[in-house]
């Protein structure tokens, strides 16, 4: 029995730490584009009208994120960027896995 409690512990934590990896590699893009492609970034923390935002930008990064997959890192040819966004792809399915899994622990224990 301790050590289905301990499974699930690990389960839980196991999908924290990914949904934090998710957003950690998030800003590691964010960053990387900063400093090694100042013109792409440009083109995304500068908007068309209006005056820029820290959410504006977050929603732009979002949607240059999901709309080119997986031809950023194509396009860009950074081994990092490429890592952080493969990272990127698949912490959420890692995380929500690790849920279901933990979920899964606990209706099996009743």
């Amino acid at each position: 029995m301790n050590s289905l409690v301990a499974l699930y512990l690990l389960l839980l934590a196991g999908g924290i730490v990914c949904f934090v990896l998710y957003y950690l590699a998030q800003y590691r893009i964010a960053r990387l584009l900063r400093e090694r492609h100042p013109q792409q970034w440009k083109i995304i923390a500068e908007p068309e009208q209006g005056r820029p935002s820290g959410m504006r930008t977050w929603m732009r990064m979002q949607h240059v994120l999901r709309s080119s997959q997986p031809r950023l890192p194509e396009l860009l040819r950074d081994d990092a960027i490429t890592r952080w966004f493969g990272l990127w792809r698949v912490t959420p399915w890692l995380a929500w896995g690790c849920w279901f899994a933990a979920m899964f622990l606990q209706w099996k224990a009743r």
